[in-house]
């Protein structure tokens, strides 16, 4: 038997801990008995906890009941987590987490492991609209900005809600065959494994900053007239700077190059159309300024891990 713990806290997410233990729970009906997974779940207080949405929640201990190691130790996420610390639960994770097996987290529980110090030197991942904020908050974790998941050593971590589900099924692969992980995935009407990463549900470009300067008014210019052909000489040209002074300056103000930019604003325009518009491949592939439908499936697949057709049929 393997045992499996989610620790909750207020203003938890609700789903983060029920997808994963669901998953853990069905593949006990296709596990003999010796093999199952024992479920716990410990709060950070006494009584019911509330999740974010409002339900209650009663855990089956206190931290100060629980047990010092697991074969793995799990940390939802929600509000309170990326919001709120708590001192009790961070004290817990440090003495405890490294003994257990493994340990991870779902969705922005995360910033819990972080808090508690326990993601420095690990390669780790987080929900899409949160990555940015989780390498500034812990610098010396490697932040992984398109993985589902990932498993660094004894570190498991999730990106974005359901994302745990995906994560849960991988452990269950790995414990016990891609078999009776299929077995799993059929009942809850769920993928094995999900084509590309999270940046399908992220946009590649990043806001445009408020205030204006040569660069934001370059950025917004090649959106507004993104089927138009674009070089570094010829934005260079628009913010009245050489192609090697922009392009410096355009990395350190946007965190990338000019023509990832460009690209990633091709795309996101392209997953715009294709979500919202009946338009042909062609008419996209014009309009966002990809020339031709061949080079836009071909960026497609490399950034998206999905085809334009795929991408249409998935989110439109």
């Amino acid at each position: 038997m393997k045992t499996v713990a989610m620790v909750l806290f207020p203003n938890f997410l609700l789903l983060d801990m029920a997808g994963p233990m669901e998953v853990f729970s069905i593949a006990n009906r296709y596990l003999k008995p010796d093999a199952h997974y024992v479920l716990s779940t410990i709060g950070t207080e006494p009584g019911a906890l509330r999740a974010s949405n409002g339900v209650q929640v009663h855990t089956d201990l206190h931290l100060d009941q629980a047990s010092d190691s697991y074969d793995l130790l799990l940390v939802p996420g929600g509000p309170g987590a990326y919001n709120e610390k708590h001192p009790p639960l961070l004290d817990w994770l440090r003495h405890n987490a490294g003994r257990s097996a493994e340990y991870g987290s779902i969705c922005t529980g995360a910033f819990v492991l972080g808090y508690a110090g326990l993601l420095d030197g690990y390669r780790v991942t987080t929900h899409w609209h949160y990555t940015e904020r989780l390498i500034k908050g812990f610098p010396k974790a490697t932040v992984e900005t398109d993985q589902i998941f990932v498993q660094d050593r004894n570190l498991i971590t999730s990106g974005g809600v359901t994302a745990g589900i995906d994560l849960a099924l991988a452990v269950v692969a790995r414990d016990h065959g891609k078999k009776v992980a299929q077995d799993v995935a059929k009942v809850l009407l769920v993928v094995m494994k999900r084509q590309g990463g999270q940046a399908q549900f992220s946009p590649l470009m990043a806001a445009i900053g408020p205030q204006e300067t040569a660069i934001t008014r370059v950025q917004n210019h090649v959106l507004e007239h993104l089927g138009e052909p674009f070089s570094i000489e010829c934005m260079a040209g628009l913010a009245n700077m050489s192609p090697r002074h922009f392009a410096r300056v355009f990395a350190r103000e946007v965190n990338m190059t000019p023509m990832a930019f460009l690209q990633s604003a091709r795309i996101d325009c392209a997953r715009n159309m294709l979500e919202t518009t009946e338009l042909p491949l062609k008419t996209v592939a014009f309009k966002s300024g990809f020339g031709s439908v061949r080079h836009m499936r071909f960026l497609f697949s490399e950034k998206l891990g999905l085809t334009p057709t795929q991408y249409r049929e998935q989110f439109s």
